[in-house]
């Protein structure tokens, strides 16, 4: 399976080329999920190099089986790491039998295009016309299936992480951010509701991760352990 991915790495140094400094392109081995990124482009855009680990979401679309919906998701919301929205695309490359064996993804940063628009308006409108028009959505909620003309509900935004410990993270942080009791005074049953959220997020499928998600809670691993145990089987 190597072999095919490798065929896609000269896809990355294309399209980067062809599309220009706007579109990072990204090609992610799902074998090596900590250290997913084998080939980047333009990687000034998220701020990521080779060897990077796979972003929230992708764990995402791997722990719901979107692959097994479409071939690819189109123009949901990426956050980079200077605050830039942008507009993301990703393919799932599969093997024989469906499985999916790498992604091949595109992130568009429009802010220099944005720049130029907001520059326009103040050309040729008045600054009160300008405040008082409401800006559009930055949402991206429907996502089109492969060529089928039918659309997938989705609510995905992706944020980059440099590498896995601030992926671990932040990971961490969106699963815990609704809580209003200090994390290392949670009951049993609370614990257990933000591990089923962090291992549908994949954070267990990162290194170290039992060790971080411990000391989080203020247990043992091995209690950690029971948990991921009682909750999976």
């Amino acid at each position: 399976m190597a072999n095919l991915l490798n065929q896609y790495k000269i896809l990355v140094e294309f399209l980067g080329n062809i599309l220009g400094p706007d579109y990072e392109i990204v090609l992610q081995d799902l074998s090596q999920k900590s250290h997913s990124i084998v080939a980047i482009k333009n990687g000034q855009i998220s701020g990521r190099k080779p060897g990077g680990p796979l972003t929230t979401a992708a764990f995402e679309m791997i722990s719901d089986k979107v692959y097994e919906k479409t071939d690819f998701l189109c123009n949901y919301r990426g956050i980079a790491q200077n605050g830039h929205i942008l507009r993301s695309s990703t393919m799932f490359i599969k093997d024989d039998g469906g499985i999916p064996i790498g992604l091949l993804c595109i992130n568009f940063d429009d802010s220099r295009y944005n720049e130029l628009h907001e520059r326009l308006l103040k050309l040729i409108h008045p600054e009160e016309f300008i405040t008082n028009v409401s800006a559009p959505s930055n949402s991206l909620t429907e996502i089109k299936n492969n060529g089928t003309g039918k659309k997938i509900s989705s609510d995905i935004t992706e944020n980059y992480a440099i590498d896995v410990p601030s992926l671990r993270q932040k990971i961490f942080e969106d699963a815990t951010a609704h809580l209003t009791t200090p994390i290392d005074r949670l009951n049993q049953n609370e614990r257990k509701e933000i591990m089923i959220q962090l291992n549908e997020q994949g954070l267990f499928q990162l290194k170290g991760a039992i060790s971080f998600v411990a000391k989080r809670f203020s247990c043992s691993p091995a209690t950690i352990y029971r948990y991921l145990s009682e909750i999976t089987s």
